[in-house]
């Protein structure tokens, strides 16, 4: 075959697998799961049959073979589930701080913080810009007519863990209409905190980590006792890892004067953000500030982190990779070592060498497959653990759950065939390459 027309072949192919790649992403964006499995599935049941009619595939003799060596067998699907649990644990941990952090925003709120902040923390709003941000268009009224915003300060302060240790929360002041800002947010246990008194309602997730953090106990911060009244849930938000209390009796506590960390608002309609965003640029009196959605705002204090969990993670998944490839490789040898004769056999009934090739790739292939599945069958149980950790950009303890997706699946099931393409490539190989005399001829 000319060399042009096979790089054309091979770009042609390219495409199919693109295509077929584009269209399985676009139906699991839209929650098309059935039109997905049906694009996967194809494909493979066409490859399949191609490799049985055409290239007279032994599939029914390698599936055999697995009786015959059952313990290397079990070893190396092992290896390949432990690695393919990691892989898919760190993904899972990175997309769970993801999600909590994302769900913490309203679709319909906006928040506005100074310019290059890193975060809420880092921010200063003062009091003339909470005045000028009031004049603006599209922010949402209460029933009473009032506008729904909340002028937040927001600080760290150190608690105990139980089990031993210290750690930050988030203290957020908050003002008296943010139930109607944030709906989602259900008091469980005791009631509202009182503005003009010193007590706070904590987060669910607080209550769980830290010690003295239930109702009725007293936490003591800015050289004052402060009451817990409440217990909420967010139903799993970074609110939920928060300690509320009255905005004006933090200002006053930590001596703010009037300014906050930050202005949380609802707009009127979700769609007019972009409307609101080009009056509050278009205000000189705001040009060292920005607004952002805040599902966008708190998606970005999870970027740094999440990232760097999954950079970490797969680093150390490549190393536990390496010995999982061995380990098949080390495998598939031995199989082609003790079926010498059998290969023997099988390319003196006529069988060609590609499809000695294809059947020792394909059990390589299974192997992976099986330890993939296994992997994240066991990792799909993490979802029932809650954990937390210090997010670096708020310098706070938050809470998350372990969170399976369906795109986390396919990576790991991706990373499970690859091990086994590299692992079983070239003791097929090496199969293929048999001469059939010296094969029989061997004991």
């Amino acid at each position: 075959m000319d060399f042009s027309i096979k790089i054309l072949l091979g770009l042609f192919i390219v495409a199919i697998l693109s295509f077929f790649i584009a269209m399985i992403i676009h139906a699991f964006k839209h929650k098309r799961i059935i039109w997905a499995i049906f694009i996967i599935i194809i494909p493979i049941i066409s490859l399949l049959y191609y490799f049985v009619k055409y290239l007279s595939v032994p599939f029914k003799y390698s599936l055999s073979n697995f009786k015959s060596r059952k313990l290397t067998t079990f070893i190396t699907i092992a290896g390949i589930a432990l690695v393919v649990f990691v892989f898919a644990a760190v993904l899972m941990m990175a997309e769970g701080i993801e999600q909590t952090l994302v769900a913490t925003g309203s679709p319909d709120n906006a928040k506005v913080v100074r310019k290059n902040a890193n975060g809420e923390i880092s921010s200063i709003v003062d009091g003339e810009t909470q005045n000028v941000i009031r004049t603006l268009p599209y922010i949402s009224k209460s029933k009473t007519g009032e506008q729904v915003i909340s002028n937040e300060p927001v600080v760290i302060i150190n608690l105990d863990k139980f089990g031993g240790g210290i750690s930050n929360i988030t203290v957020r002041g908050v003002s008296p209409v943010v139930l109607e800002l944030r709906p989602n947010i259900k008091i469980i246990e005791g009631r509202m905190f009182n503005p003009s008194l010193r007590e706070l309602i904590v987060g669910e997730s607080v209550t769980k980590n830290f010690q003295n953090s239930q109702v009725g106990k007293k936490i003591k911060f800015a050289g004052d006792n402060w009451t817990i009244v409440g217990k909420f849930t967010t139903d799993g938000c970074g609110f939920d890892s928060e300690v509320w209390g009255d905005a004006l009796q933090l200002q006053n506590a930590f001596n703010r004067g009037n300014t906050v960390s930050s202005v949380t608002l609802k707009l009127d309609n979700a769609a007019n953000f972009e409307k609101f965003k080009k009056a509050f640029t278009s205000e000189r009196r705001l040009n060292q500030f920005e607004v952002k959605k805040e599902q966008d705002f708190f998606a970005e204090q999870s970027s740094f982190l999440a990232t760097f969990i999954r950079v970490l993670g797969i680093f150390i998944t490549v190393i536990f990779s390496i010995g999982a490839i061995v380990g098949a490789t080390i495998t598939m040898y031995a199989a082609v070592a003790n079926r010498t004769v059998e290969i023997g056999t099988l390319r003196a009934l006529g069988f060609r060498r590609r499809s000695i090739l294809t059947v020792f790739l394909f059990e390589s292939l299974l192997i992976a497959l099986i330890g993939g599945v296994i992997g994240i069958v066991l990792a799909s149980f993490l979802q029932l653990v809650s954990i937390s950790t210090l997010n670096w950009n708020s310098w706070s303890e938050i809470a998350f759950s372990f969170t399976l997706s369906v795109p986390i699946v396919i990576s790991s099931l991706i990373f499970a065939v690859f091990m086994g393409i590299v692992g079983g490539f070239f003791p097929s190989v090496r199969a293929a390459r048999l001469n059939i005399v010296n094969a029989l001829r061997a004991e």
